[in-house]
């Protein structure tokens, strides 16, 4: 058979799937959706910057120049031809050619604490389940790789494991380069003698546990155990930035956002997982425009210089690197110079780990109101993710209720993002 007799046009396919045709024993409709997902993965980390409050799409990822919804923000021309970012990014804007964008999510949420975790697990909230955030099933599904927590939390609290328990819960970070005082014996106790109480402890726990089946007790003694390994692990370093040299602090900026951004840096090279950076202040009902001026005077030196630094070390390619909100804004300016919650269409920055850069994936209307073209669901997102990790969303794990459930609430690859 010749190449072109094998190959089946893909208008021919579209042509039949009216008809729920099917080819080789599969729904046509399921083998679109596969396309350009036979890939294999590159990505063995994660860094998300989950900037909390619902972050306007319009401001940052999508502007739109010339638009009654534009705002006071003009579009700047970046690294690639033809993609636009928002004025408040005039570094990341040279940093394009590495990154792309997804701008036609179409969330289904508007309020906080539910648009929350239904980006962070792709699960709406039940009253009787807490479904597992994205770093626990990485931690899940991916072989721990040294003595550090496999996920960490800076500046923020993480969404819990839930069923998939305490070993996938993140390891918390308050101040970003602080050394954790939790992690060391008090003072006046010397090396020795703390680590003959951590054996006595050890073997206390031990006699107690005998014969208990109380998972309360397991999952203890498991948060007892890793903290005890990483108190004694050369390691623990990469959480510390008393090394980095002042211009490099200075480039990502002497902030907990960019404090946040360097450790997430040292950490996935020190074979951390996941890493989550957590920002809030996004929630600007009033004064829309000083207060997103001054995240971006905070957010674009950190994400440009780490984005440079991973590209310039070849550890973005293994890294995939991710800035997410639950929502956008209102494209209608209030009265109060703000814009509200909008969960109808809003934005995703990806980078790295295996995905293709450079480009703009899907789009939201003229005024930045509905999905226009390619609209992406937020079940799409995780499955992307997963895709680009090597992880199977649709895996099933058994709750301690014997309910089974899938890794991800179903949803398609994005493929265009590996094509």
């Amino acid at each position: 058979m010749s190449g072109l007799e094998h190959q089946m046009s893909r208008r021919a396919m579209i042509g039949g799937m009216a008809a729920g045709a099917t080819f080789l024993g599969f729904p046509l409709r399921q083998l679109l959706a596969m396309e350009g997902t036979s890939h294999a993965p590159k990505a063995e980390h994660v860094i998300l910057f989950w900037n909390g409050g619902g972050m306007s799409h319009i401001d940052t990822w999508d502007p739109k120049p010339g638009r009654p919804t534009q705002g006071e923000f003009e579009a700047i021309e970046t690294s690639v031809p033809g993609i636009q970012l928002s004025e408040i990014f005039p570094n990341l804007a040279k940093q394009m050619h590495h990154c792309s964008l997804i701008r036609s999510i179409a969330g289904t949420q508007g309020a906080h604490g539910r648009a929350t975790y239904n980006l962070q697990t792709s699960y709406n909230q039940s009253g009787n389940l807490i479904h597992p955030g994205f770093g626990s099933i990485v931690t899940h599904e991916k072989e721990k790789m040294g003595d550090l927590p496999a996920y960490v939390s800076i500046s923020g609290r993480a969404p819990r494991a839930g069923y998939l328990g305490q070993s996938c819960e993140a390891y918390f970070v308050g101040g970003p380069g602080d050394k954790d005082p939790y992690l060391s014996f008090p003072e006046g106790i010397t090396q020795e003698r703390g680590n003959a109480r951590l054996d006595r402890l050890a073997r206390f726990n031990k006699r107690f546990a005998t014969g208990n089946r109380n998972e309360a007790l397991k999952a203890t003694q498991t948060s007892i155990n890793d903290a005890v390994r990483l108190m004694r692990s050369p390691a623990l370093q990469a959480f510390e930035l008393d090394k980095v040299p002042t211009a490099t602090l200075n480039r990502y900026g002497d902030t907990a956002f960019g404090r946040g951004a360097l450790v997430a840096k040292q950490l996935v090279e020190t074979g951390v997982r996941f890493v989550q950076v957590n920002r809030g202040g996004f929630d600007t009902h009033s004064q829309n425009f000083p207060a997103m001026r001054n995240h971006g005077e905070v957010m674009d030196p950190a994400l440009a210089s780490l984005i440079e630094d991973l590209a310039e070390s070849g550890k973005l390619e293994k890294t995939l690197v991710i800035m997410l909100s639950e929502f956008g804004r209102t494209p209608r300016i209030n009265m109060n110079a703000g814009r509200d919650h909008y969960p109808a269409v809003f934005s995703c920055f990806v980078a790295g780990g295996g995905t293709a850069a450079g480009q703009v994936i899907g789009s939201s209307d003229e005024n930045g109101e509905q999905p226009d073209q390619r609209p992406v669901q937020v079940a799409d997102l995780h499955a992307t993710f997963c895709h680009a990790l090597g992880i199977d969303p649709e895996k099933e794990v058994i709750t301690r209720l014997a309910r089974p459930m899938k890794l991800v609430d179903g949803g398609e690859v994005v493929s265009e993002l590996f094509a």
